[in-house]
């Protein structure tokens, strides 16, 4: 499967902890929990994977940020709220 988005570089998921991850462009890496199955399947699937991201993962599942971990860089992953990521 071919993968572009201008958000997101790749995703993993790990079903048996329900766990995704998900490396952005700029080299943040974030940990997901609790992620349902379907939701990676989706995400896989859409039209605009950043676009799935914001709305259906980024704020909606409990996280941490695991690269690059930096003293004052705990803020949420950013949000995909103009441009185009595509599939």
């Amino acid at each position: 499967m071919e993968w572009k988005s201008s958000l997101v570089q790749a995703a993993t998921y790990q079903q048996e902890a329900a766990i995704l991850e998900v490396a952005l462009h700029g080299g943040a890496v974030y940990r997901y929990f609790g992620v349902p199955a379907q939701t990676y399947e989706e995400l896989l699937r859409a039209q605009s994977i950043g676009r799935y991201f914001n709305g259906h993962v980024c704020s909606r599942f409990a996280y941490t940020k695991i690269l690059p971990m930096e003293p004052n860089d705990s803020g949420p992953p950013p949000n995909l709220t103009k441009g185009t990521a595509s599939r």
